[in-house]
């Protein structure tokens, strides 16, 4: 994995720990949501209109992908209305690297080294410290489902756009056609909204679009990374995120007890890193 590529797995960390913030932060999270995936389909016109067309054999991956990322918003709704960002954040993010290195090996051929299994190893511990560190009391069981849900979604999307942008062709046209198919869950959270849709003030608009923008931002950033690193690598580099929410959730909005969060937080973290380190040799 070339420096590079780390660069610009980071930055995409720091822009998705952010819009969560954002989600967490709105009083209309349905909403927040819908906008953040009409910020997607606005961008992914303007990259479609500059990019080739995916090939035919990647449309299969992009469909797959837009299912899942249906889920993925269903569940990261429901996870955020029952539990702080410090907490939901970590559990469905830091799932991810175990199941996609597990899917990775499976369906791309891609093994890891001995101690990039223990950094594994070492993040999931972090991941269950927090999970036992709810802000008011013990953690309620639907919260668990739903975070955990939503970490299910984070690794099965990870790796179909992996394995998709590899065979596109062309990694822009991808990223925008993946984009702008999120039009369908736009229609679905819009509707759901139903007379609430005239209740939408001008700052939880631009809020939901600057949400949509830097998430499309940071996935963009690790799909394209994807397309010539190991999905593995990516992905768990990815997760230093954990980090970055706990830090907003302790400081920007409070979130407590926050000594657990930051320490599970930072072994989380610490097992992310020893995974990029042993996996770059």
């Amino acid at each position: 994995m070339s420096g590079f590529a780390l660069g610009i797995v980071l930055f995409a960390a720091i822009l998705h720990a952010l819009w969560n913030a954002l989600v967490k932060a709105s009083t209309n999270r349905l909403a927040i949501i819908g906008l953040v995936a009409a910020g997607h389909v606005v961008l992914g016109i303007g990259l479609a209109a500059q990019s080739p067309m995916p090939s035919l054999i990647s449309w299969a991956f992009i469909l797959g992908s837009t299912v899942i990322h249906f889920g993925y918003y269903f569940l990261l709704y429901h996870s955020y209305r029952l539990g702080d960002l410090s907490h939901v954040y970590p559990i469905a993010r830091g799932m991810a690297p175990v199941l996609v290195a597990l899917g990775a090996q499976i369906f791309a051929g891609e093994s890891l080294p001995l101690m990039t299994w223990a950094g594994i190893l070492l993040a999931s511990g972090g991941i269950f410290m927090l999970a036992g560190k709810g802000g008011n009391g013990p953690t309620p069981p639907l919260l668990v489902f739903t975070a955990m849900g939503t970490g299910v979604m984070i690794a099965s999307y990870s790796l179909v756009d992996g394995m998709g942008v590899r065979l596109a062709g062309t990694e822009t046209g991808y990223i925008a056609w993946l984009f702008i198919l999120e039009i369908f869950v736009v229609i679905f959270v819009f509707f759901r909204l139903g007379d609430r849709r005239r209740k939408l003030n001008r700052k939880t608009v631009l809020i939901g679009l600057l949400g949509g923008l830097i998430s499309a931002m940071a996935y963009g950033l690790v799909i394209y990374a994807k397309s010539f690193s190991p999905l593995a690598m990516v992905s768990t580099l990815r997760e230093t995120s954990v980090v970055f929410a706990a830090l907003i959730g302790v400081i920007w909005m409070g979130e407590r007890p926050w000594k657990p969060r930051l320490l599970a937080s930072v072994i989380v973290a610490t097992g992310v890193i020893i995974m990029a380190l042993t996996a770059t040799g």
